[in-house]
């Protein structure tokens, strides 16, 4: 079954985040299906989720007070077909753009053969431009001039708000207070009606709701509407004409509606190719769905994967992807951090968390079995916002070693803290910041120092670790600078 080199074991049916499954949110219909719906290895670095062969997909799920989408019915979901896929690839083909994917310059010293699909190169700056182009385009012509209307946090209403601006298709998208304002303001600039209302997607979707309902404005979800996944399917397509016969692809999950559309092409021209999914262990929604073997509520943390942010996934998407998907791997938070370092600077390629966490999971030794094929990893989504880049640059810094954080106490005289510096040029060490604590010792005669310096790697920090316990006393390191230590930074590599 493939998973981490961790020492995990197997749980069969629990959830990962330890919530119960909803009665609404499952079928509790088929009593067959309550047995082992998946199996869980849970590890260190986050979990890999392998669905269970005896599962049988549900054709119908029992849903009580939702605001239902007539596009995305849970008592009549839909499956998306090859056939789909191509008629999306004609009619986008003049109106998005077709991304390279070029083997990684550094793919050698991750002992793979792995290449990069580029999608975050998409004019708005992710794949959602091809999903939504293509549902504007299977619009009536009566309904292109009423319009339509979705809620999202970002790149969906900036992709629909720009092809319905170059369509003139009125568009209206309700974003919650959440929203990046660089988001916002793109997509008020691509002449959509924007509306910042709610203090989350769920709010911002009810509104939306309410709102087609009242201006007979079509609601076009962002990731479980037939047409936004027969789009999105378009990018398996293309990964299999730049990258022949792959052993696996990797992709990003959210709501589904991705991995749905480019499982149904790839599995469809290359069975053999292994489809695996990849979630931040924040926002695991589609892990629990395989869990619960129907869509489930999961409540949802802060994430650098903002983009996968999505509490229950579609159950169209759901219903279409889960018989294609051959592992989900659920990733956490530093590894996504590193992984957005790690394209920045061998790559020079500037993606969010949702577009790095397939390499994240590479990174995270959650895919051993991929030493030595043919990889392709899915770079999604580049729309980060400049503030978050900078945190996870230091974060991804941390997580691998190379910015340190330490506090030191020092004899209070002169010469005493130009010692400490002599200390660390000598080691190669570059300070980043350094201040001083003189009020809260016991000792009136020390000085403590609080220092975060850069160093190479995590070996580096570690010298620096000992050579300092060899000149002081009391000599204290934060746990998270080394959270990825020696044996672990290799796990990605050869």
């Amino acid at each position: 079954m493939g998973g981490s080199p961790n020492g995990v074991t197997v749980d069969n049916a629990k959830s990962t985040n330890g919530s119960k499954p909803s009665e609404s949110g499952s079928n509790r219909s088929n009593a067959a299906n309550d047995a082992a719906k998946a199996f869980i290895k849970k590890n260190n670095n986050g979990a890999v989720v392998i669905r269970n062969p005896d599962t049988v997909t549900p054709k119908k799920f029992d849903v009580q007070g939702e605001s239902l989408d007539p596009h995305c019915d849970p008592l009549n979901p839909k499956t998306i077909s090859f056939r789909d896929i191509t008629s999306a690839a004609f009619l986008i083909k003049d109106g998005v753009e077709r991304t390279p994917c070029p083997r990684s310059t550094t793919s050698d010293s991750y002992g793979m053969d792995l290449y990069l699909k580029k999608d975050f190169l998409q004019y708005t700056g992710s794949f959602k431009e091809r999903g939504a182009r293509y549902a504007l385009l299977c619009l009536t012509e009566e309904q292109k001039k009423i319009g339509v209307i979705s809620a999202s946090l970002g790149n969906h209403a900036q992709a629909l708000s720009y092809h319905g601006w170059k369509l003139n298709i009125p568009v209206t998208v309700v974003m919650p207070k959440a929203a990046p304002i660089m988001k916002i303001q793109k997509c008020r600039n691509y002449k959509a009606n924007v509306i910042v209302e709610g203090k989350d997607m769920a709010e911002a979707k009810a509104l939306a709701m309410k709102m087609s309902e009242e201006n007979k404005l079509l609601y076009v979800n962002g990731y479980d509407h037939p047409h936004i996944m027969a789009g999105q399917g378009t990018l398996g397509l293309e990964i299999l004409e730049q990258v022949p016969n792959p052993d696996a692809v990797i992709i990003p999950v959210g709501g589904g509606g991705l991995i749905a559309g480019i499982a149904t092409a790839i599995k469809a021209l290359s069975p053999k190719t292994k489809i695996i999914g990849v979630e931040s262990a924040k926002c695991p929604s589609f892990s629990n769905a395989m869990e619960n073997n129907a869509p489930i509520y999961t409540p949802i943390k802060n994430t650098l994967a903002d983009g996968l942010a999505v509490p229950k996934v579609g159950y169209n998407a759901y219903v279409t992807a889960l018989p294609l998907i051959d592992k989900m791997v659920v990733v956490k938070e530093e590894w996504i951090a590193l992984a957005i370092l790690r394209l920045v600077e061998e790559e020079k390629c500037v993606v969010e968390g949702a577009g790095a966490s397939g390499l994240a999971a590479i990174l995270a030794g959650q895919l051993p079995e991929l030493k030595g094929k043919k990889v392709v990893v899915l770079l999604c989504g580049g729309n980060i916002d400049t503030t978050v880049f900078g945190r996870c640059l230091e974060r991804g810094l941390a997580a691998e070693g190379r910015l340190v954080k330490f506090n030191v106490e020092l004899t209070d005289r002169p010469g005493g803290l130009n010692e400490l510096c002599e200390i660390l040029g000598v080691l190669g060490v570059s300070i980043k910041d350094i201040m001083h604590e003189r009020a809260w010792l016991k000792d009136i005669y020390t000085v403590e120092v609080k220092v975060v310096c850069e160093t190479r790697d995590w070996t580096h920090s570690m010298e620096l670790m000992n050579e300092l316990k060899k000149h002081y006393q009391k000599v204290q390191f934060s746990d998270e600078p080394l959270a990825i230590n020696d044996s672990l930074a290799v796990l990605g590599k050869k």
